[in-house]
Order: structure tokens, then C-alpha cells, then sequence
């Protein structure tokens, strides 16, 4: 046998595993748009925790311990901001450098993400592809059956969805950092040191994060309203998600032309941050311990400065730990419903709240149909908003239930952090950072589960999907 017969040999011999492997993977992207999403983000957690492993991303020098780099790891891809560790002083200079990478690749979504890698994967941007990135943006995507074309965003308009993705993700952080900069360096930060934390806090902002790269956190720009007003304005573009964005950049003030989305996106957002802003002024104005030292105009901003960031954001200025028991509750409320489709936040989102709320408003009417701005919203679209809900529901009692069991802590303050990590929101009681390990897996599994979304967990997780020819016979069950 010559020597190049033994080369072709050696070649195809390397090149057919290759060539199965490419083809399998390419199979997978466009028969499981779900499941291919939940891969993604296994695959980038489990990458991300070897990498937080290294001695090198500790700034002792030493490896991080396995429970600790997982959930830094599912904390940073799920953009939720819980940490069990000190996140200003336990990472080196390579580690901050992970988070940032960390986070701003999980701000792309779940499913946007998926949609990216399967392009590349298939060459081009077919109907399966748009298929998976349409998902994104509506849940009822990654279902089979048909789905009106009316909804959230088109399939043609798929590309340039994605466009908008990208450049408003590069776009918007860094108007945010340039913004920032000056406030770093009245507040004694060094030009050089700036020139980095500058764009670390406006990715932690827009992605709804909320790390800080200092141990003391925002606490030395507690004062500084135009800083700490940048930070809330890119809160709010990440939260009402790129759909939203992609909807106000091509039609920007005429409002009629905003989708159905858009606009209960929008209201939805501005309503709860109000609402939460006046809960948060009455409940907390006479607390020595968080607004009751502070003078009208402090507490005010303070107030909706946390208002904004229990939607999502996850910085704070006051100890969490510190607010009344009725805050807590209201925090939880707004933390547990979350942002917009297809955003950086997490939660139950608040079109689903938007949905069940004109819902029952039909109902109370006495309305045959549920109808919003001289639209008809269909009953399946209902039925993902009451799964959502009662999936969230779910998930968040029965990890409150485990953690305070293995952690014998308070329950309004497990729950507080439980609501936090699911809703990828990032604040905390307190409780987050003295988690046993058991505990601490039960938390990551929670923010996991929260930043996939409940729909398109449930659609990976489901075998098949069945058809049915036939309809059962009605009976009407008593209700309420």
C-alpha cells in the first residue's frame, strides 16, 4: 500500500466522524428547536463552571469550589445576580472578565441564542431556523400547530429581529457606559480603572444582572442620581425585551402602529413600576433602617430606584435584608412577574400578567371574548399565560420548601431569595450567600428553570406531540 493511500485512508478515517457528527447536530437544531435551546445553555453553563474552576479566574489563586463556580456560572449565563460568593473580591481581573462574557452571552435569550448557533450551523437562516428564533419572542413557537401570524413577530421579520438583537445589545451598552464614566471618576474611581467598570456596569444593567466589581457595591455612588438614573434607564430597555425594542425602532412614536406586544408591554411596565414605587414609599418611609433616616427627596428616588430593580435589575442601595416584611412581600410580587417576552428579565413576564388580567376583566363583563386595543386575543394564548403561572407557582413553592427545610431560615426570607433567583432578579436577604451546598444546587436548578422559561422547558421536555382527531363529550365541572 503507498503512502498516499494510507493518507486517504487516515483522512476519511478522521473526516466521516466528523462529517456524522456535523450532520447530527445539525438534525438536532432543527427538530427540537426547545430542547436545542436547553442544550445550549447546559453546554454553556457546564463550560463556564470548568472555566470559574481555574485557579487563575480566583484572585487567591486557589480553585473554586465546584458549588460555588456552578452557581456563579448558571447565576452569570442566566443573568440572575445571586452569588455565594464575593463577587467584587473573589474573582480576579480573568474572572470579572468571565462574568462579563457570561452574562452578555445569556442577555441574547434562550431561544435567540439557539437561533444564532443554528444558523451557523445550517448556513442559512431557513424556515426551521426562523422557526426557533420566532420563539423567542412568542412561546406558542416552539408548539406545534398553527399559530397566527398576527402575533409578537412575523417569521419574515425573523432576520432582522435578530439584526436588531445584536446591534441594540452593542448600541445600548455602550451609550450606557459612555454615560456612566464620568459619574466613576467623581466618585474616585481612577480614569484607567473606569475605563473597564464602565461598561462592566452598563452590561450588568442592561442584562438586568445587577454585579457590581467593587466589594462595596453601589454603596459610594449612593448619592449620585445621574448614575444611579443611567442604571435604571438600561434596566428598562433590557426588561421590556428585543421585540418591543425592534417594534419601537421601526415605528417610534406612532403608537397605532405598535403591536398588540408592544403596547402591553409598555403599560404593563410603566404601571408596576409606579405601583411599586408608591408600595414601596408608604411601606418603608418610616423604617430607621432603610428610608426613615433619608430626607423626602431621597426617599422618593429610593424608592423607585428599587421599584426598578425588583423588576429585574438586581442593584441595590439599602439592605434587602433590612425592608419590612409587607416589602418583601410586594418585592416578591413584582420580582415573581418579572420583564417583558424575549428580555434580559425573568419572571412569569408581564404580558402573561397583562393576558390573565384582561381576562378576568372579560369575565367580569360578562365578555364572550378577550379584547385589547381592537384586537382578540385567542384562547390558547390564555391557556401558555395560565401554564406559565401555575408552572412558576409551582417551581417557586417547592424550592421555597426544600431550602427552608435544609437551611432552617426564616420562610418570607427563603422565599424572597427563591423569587429572586427564578425571576432572575439578584437580590437578596441574605440568605443566597450562606446557602449549604444542597441547598445552593436547589437554587441553581431554580434560576436555571426560571431563565429557560417555563414553556419552553415543558416543550423540551415533552416527547412528541400528538394530534387528535376526535372531541370528548362536554361537561362543565363547578368552578369557584
Amino acid at each position: 500500500m503507498t503512502d498516499s493511500s494510507v493518507g486517504a485512508l487516515l483522512r476519511r478515517a478522521l473526516v466521516a466522524p466528523a462529517h456524522a457528527f456535523w450532520r447530527r447536530l445539525r438534525s438536532i437544531t432543527t427538530s427540537s428547536p426547545a430542547r436545542f435551546a436547553v442544550l445550549i445553555f447546559v453546554t454553556l453553563i457546564l463550560g463556564f463552571t470548568a472555566l470559574f474552576s481555574l485557579p487563575a479566574a480566583a484572585a487567591d489563586g486557589k480553585a473554586t469550589p465546584l458549588v460555588d463556580a456552578l452557581f456563579t456560572a448558571v447565576s452569570t449565563i442566566c443573568v440572575t445576580g445571586l452569588s455565594t460568593v464575593d463577587m467584587g473580591s473573589h474573582w480576579s481581573p480573568l474572572g470579572h472578565v468571565l462574568v462579563y462574557i457570561g452574562v452578555n452571552v445569556g442577555a441574547l435569550g434562550v431561544l435567540t441564542l439557539a437561533s444564532i448557533l443554528g444558523l451557523v450551523i445550517s448556513k442559512r437562516l431557513g424556515l426551521r431556523a426562523k422557526l426557533i428564533a420566532a420563539g423567542d419572542s412568542n412561546p406558542l413557537r416552539v408548539h406545534g400547530g398553527p399559530v397566527n401570524e398576527g402575533q409578537t413577530v412575523r417569521l419574515g421579520e425573523v432576520g432582522s429581529l435578530l439584526a436588531t438583537v445584536a446591534l441594540s445589545t452593542l448600541v445600548i451598552e455602550a451609550a450606557l457606559a459612555i454615560l456612566i464614566y464620568p459619574s466613576l471618576l467623581f466618585g474616585g474611581i481612577d480614569p484607567i480603572t473606569a475605563l473597564w467598570e464602565a461598561p462592566y456596569y452598563a452590561a450588568m444593567s442592561f442584562t438586568n444582572t445587577g454585579f457590581a466589581p467593587n466589594a462595596e457595591g453601589l454603596a459610594p455612588f449612593a448619592h449620585d442620581y445621574v448614575m444611579l438614573t443611567v442604571l435604571m434607564a438600561g434596566v428598562f430597555l433590557g426588561s421590556i425585551g428585543f421585540p418591543v425594542i425592534f417594534t419601537l425602532w421601526r415605528h417610534q412614536w406612532h403608537v397605532r402602529q405598535w403591536s398588540l406586544h408592544a403596547k402591553l408591554t409598555i403599560i404593563t411596565t410603566v404601571t408596576l413600576f409606579f405601583a411599586g414605587a408608591a408600595a414601596f414609599l408608604i411601606l418603608e418611609y418610616g423604617n430607621p433602617k432603610t428610608f426613615g433616616t433619608m430626607d423626602a427627596w431621597d426617599t422618593t428616588f429610593q424608592a423607585f430606584f428599587l421599584s426598578a430593580m425588583t423588576r429585574s435589575g438586581g442593584f441595590s442601595i439599602i439592605d434587602v435584608g433590612e425592608l419590612n416584611g409587607s416589602s418583601l412581600i410586594v418585592g416578591s410580587m413584582l420580582m415573581f412577574v418579572g420583564g417583558g417576552s424575549a428580555s434580559t428579565a425573568g419572571g412569569i413576564k408581564v404580558t402573561t400578567l397583562a393576558v390573565l388580567a384582561l381576562a378576568v376583566w372579560s369575565e367580569a363583563k360578562g365578555r364572550p371574548s378577550v379584547e385589547a386595543f381592537g384586537r382578540r386575543i385567542p384562547s390558547d394564548v390564555q391557556r401558555v399565560a395560565l401554564s406559565v403561572v401555575a408552572w412558576g407557582a409551582t417551581i417557586v413553592a417547592l424550592s421555597t420548601i426544600t431550602i427552608t427545610h435544609l437551611t432552617h431560615q426564616p420562610v418570607e426570607a427563603v422565599l424572597f431569595d427563591v423569587i429572586s433567583g427564578f425571576a432572575t432578579v439578584g437580590l437578596s436577604t441574605g440568605v443566597a450567600a450562606d446557602l449549604p451546598d444542597a441547598a445552593a444546587y436547589v437554587l441553581a436548578l431554580t434560576m436555571f428553570m426560571g431563565r429557560v422559561g417555563t414553556v419552553t422547558l415543558a416543550a423540551a421536555v415533552a416527547a412528541t406531540t400528538r394530534s387528535q382527531l376526535y372531541a370528548l363529550p362536554v361537561e362543565r365541572p363547578i368552578v369557584g
